[in-house]
């Protein structure tokens, strides 16, 4: 008598580690990102005013730093053999390093160039924002063609990852306007997206270190 099959497992890494710990690390990045985009756009507004020229240019630029990012990223993740936890770990780490400083960078730029408009305006802002953006538009790239080279399955991987992600930011969105901006002030809050940084990129690290240890 044949023994009677066993339930399948859940999807799991090629290390054995489930695959919601990858979607949980992504869904704290997804609210620092937001955390930003929050505080940033009120600084950068605060600096250059609040008309209909600014909020386009701002909005702009975060658009296209994060298209560009995303193209480089997907660029990346297409390499054969790329550690890809581990470059998703130093993309989180340099966005927490440049989110902890951003606030007094945008300050003193701001102070420096007093009266600028137009074009300017746009240039300022796409320079300030450029190098974070893109590092947070790479980030879906690379978990993506990590999940996918785990599951086998894309339409799955891209939705659950795009679905938390998007939760992440949904969050934050809501907990910096009523909650962290009124109890923190912007410069904290920006502290407290570094700290979601930092402890996203060791979660990536640890999960990239621990794959590697337990690989047959």
């Amino acid at each position: 008598m044949s023994p009677t099959p066993s339930a399948p497992s859940p999807p799991t890494l090629q290390s054995g580690l489930a695959l919601p710990y990858v979607y949980a690390v992504f869904f704290f990045s997804g609210t620092a990102a937001l955390i930003y985009q929050v505080v940033w756009q009120r600084s950068l507004f605060a600096i250059f005013g609040v008309n209909i020229e600014s909020v386009t240019i701002v909005v702009a630029a975060f658009m296209l730093g994060l298209g560009l990012g995303s193209t480089a990223g997907g660029a990346l993740s297409t390499r054969p053999g790329a550690p890809l936890l581990r470059w998703f770990a130093a993309v989180e780490l340099c966005i927490g390093i440049y989110g902890a400083f951003s606030l007094h960078l945008f300050r003193w730029v701001g102070a420096s160039t007093a009266g600028v408009g137009g074009m300017a305006v746009f240039a300022l802002t796409f320079a300030l924002v450029a190098l974070p953006t893109s590092l947070m538009g790479a980030t879906l790239p690379l978990l993506v063609t990590h999940t996918v080279q785990r599951s086998g399955n894309v339409g799955k991987a891209v939705g659950i990852l795009y679905f938390t992600n998007t939760l992440g930011s949904a969050v934050a969105s809501f907990a910096t306007a009523v909650l962290l901006l009124g109890k923190l002030g912007q410069t904290r809050t920006v502290y407290a997206a570094a700290l979601a940084n930092f402890a996203v990129a060791a979660g990536a690290f640890v999960l990239d270190q621990r794959s590697r240890k337990e690989a047959p």
